[in-house]
């Protein structure tokens, strides 16, 4: 249920009407917009007889919301949601790029690639200081050490930093460090990692699952706006399919069927999604044509020796001509890159 608040309701009568909705034993979320303050109500377990809130003062409307997930949907809420971090909007006219090692492996590393990433016009920082990997061998991350890397990182390039948290007990680390929390492929339906994040003051990145459909994304994003976390960022990073020409499949048609779902903002993420450094640009262009905010890119000065996804990670330079082409496609789409 969504009650939708006159254009010049009063604080006061907002108030009035979510002390109304608490009363009757449901959980009111308020989100404010350009125009109006809507309310969205969850915590019904049947139908609200609308006549109840229908005649307070101040409410103009009240509204059935049709799909599962309620607070993610565009019938919760018609404009699309800007998320700020840092000085950077992602969501709305402006697109952005996010770039940076698969996992960070040294100070010297994260700091080359940094420098060159940001000279190229990237607008946050990615880089893992916790790494779920297939293998119990492989390279897990530098943990605090890594975060505390990625923290001197958004010192000395002004960069907001993206990061993930593998487990419920590493989230209040990446807090303290991180401006957004990055919830993995793998845990997309960790429900209980999912409600510590929407209690969380910082954004979250949540990663649609390497077998997920676009439903179970956006029920996942409702278990961190049902905590109270309004502020996610979706990320489509390919799924799995019978395709061996690619590591994944990026599945870019999510991006349009996200947006008229859901007014949340959506990432495309070309690097997971092929696995191939020769596909990344290609598909990173594809990602900003079918409608994404933004791109998740992964960027090493040594892939070769990259202790983490070297193959689909880019070289500085190639990373260079991918922002190159971005700005050109952003005009013919009118576009702006933040």
């Amino acid at each position: 249920m969504l009650v939708v608040m006159s254009r010049n309701a009063s604080q006061d009568e907002i108030e009035t009407a979510v002390a109304k909705i608490e009363s009757m034993g449901l959980k009111p979320h308020v989100i404010p917009g350009s125009i109006r303050t809507a309310i969205g109500i969850t915590g019904n377990t049947g139908p609200i007889e609308p006549g109840i809130l229908e005649g307070m003062p101040g409410v103009r409307d009240v509204i059935r919301v049709t799909k599962p997930y309620k607070l993610v949907s565009r019938e919760m809420k018609k404009e699309d949601t800007r998320i700020e971090v840092g000085n950077v909007a992602i969501g709305g006219a402006s697109f952005v790029v996010i770039a940076g090692p698969c996992a960070v492996e040294s100070e010297s590393q994260a700091f080359q690639i940094a420098e060159k990433v940001k000279a190229a016009g990237a607008t946050l920082f990615r880089g893992g200081a916790f790494k779920p990997r297939t293998s119990p061998y492989s390279f897990q991350g530098l943990g605090e050490e890594g975060l505390k890397i990625l923290q001197k990182i958004r010192e000395e390039f002004d960069l907001p930093v993206v990061t993930e948290a593998i487990d419920v007990e590493s989230v209040g680390l990446v807090e303290q460090y991180a401006d957004v929390i990055q919830v993995g492929a793998r845990n997309m339906q960790n429900f209980s990692l999912l409600k510590r994040v929407g209690r969380s003051s910082r954004p979250v990145l949540l990663k649609r699952g390497m077998s997920a459909t676009v439903e179970e994304l956006l029920m996942s994003a409702e278990y961190i706006l049902s905590e109270g976390n309004y502020r996610v960022i979706l990320c489509e990073r390919g799924v799995r399919t019978f395709a061996d020409h690619t590591r994944n499949t990026l599945d870019l048609s999510a991006v349009p069927a996200v947006k008229e779902l859901s007014h949340l903002p959506i990432l495309a993420d070309p690097s997971h999604g092929t696995g191939k450094r020769d596909k990344v640009l290609p598909m990173a262009l594809a990602g900003m044509a079918a409608g994404a905010d933004g791109l998740m890119i992964e960027v090493h000065i040594d892939p070769e020796r990259a202790l983490s996804d070297g193959p689909q990670s880019l070289y500085p330079d190639q990373f260079v001509r991918l922002m190159e082409s971005l700005r050109r496609l952003a005009l013919a789409l009118d576009k702006t890159l933040a």
